[in-house]
């Protein structure tokens, strides 16, 4: 069994944020392979379903980005499961626009999100799909920018990125990570 968790901000007011690009891809992997994410539990909205074989969870965390891991800890605590049976997608401010990294395990780089679920995992053994949603420019304040809309040029770049994540967590469950990183890493659309 796996959990995929995306990161992301709940309300209206954070749709379409760079922020909640892991919200948009867990919506779009949702919708790929039929699972419906709509129950409440664990401080988040499931979705439970199969993938490539496997039992897995569909998680959006209704805790803001930077309580991730209280939801991931919940979870992942309920069934029992080891941090390496997570899979974690959410936004890079360090990564171009649009640029794919995946990581087995790693510190958070500056993530709260990442941070939130390290801390209360006590693990950092959880597999990572980062989307790059662009540095900010010079003088712009981080939170400003991650909690900023897309703007019609950003969603375009994106959505190739957003487009490939049902191949990713494919990839990482049936050959793991590794493979993944192998096939996806430094991988964007122009």
């Amino acid at each position: 069994m796996y959990v995929i968790l995306g990161i992301g901000n709940p309300g209206r007011q954070y749709e379409n944020t760079k922020h909640n690009i892991g919200f948009i891809s867990l919506d779009y992997l949702a919708a790929s392979c039929g699972i419906q994410i709509n129950k409440i539990k664990h401080k988040a909205l499931i979705g439970e379903g199969m993938l490539a074989g496997e039992k897995v969870l569909l998680v959006k965390p209704q805790t803001f980005v930077n309580l991730s891991g209280e939801s991931a800890a919940s979870i992942m605590d309920f069934y029992k499961l080891a941090p390496e049976q997570l899979i974690v997608i959410y936004d890079d401010a360090t990564l171009e626009e649009g640029r794919i990294r995946i990581r087995a395990k790693g510190s958070d780089g500056g993530h709260n999100g990442i941070k939130s679920i390290i801390y209360h995992l006590q693990s950092d053994r959880f597999c990572r799909i980062k989307l790059g949603v662009g540095t900010p420019p010079e003088h712009y304040d981080l939170a400003d920018w991650v909690l900023a809309r897309f703007t019609e040029e950003q969603i375009k770049t994106l959505s190739s990125a957003v487009d490939q994540v049902p191949d990713m967590v494919t990839e990482i469950i049936k050959n793991g990570p590794q493979s993944a990183m192998n096939r996806f890493n430094g991988m964007a659309e122009k």
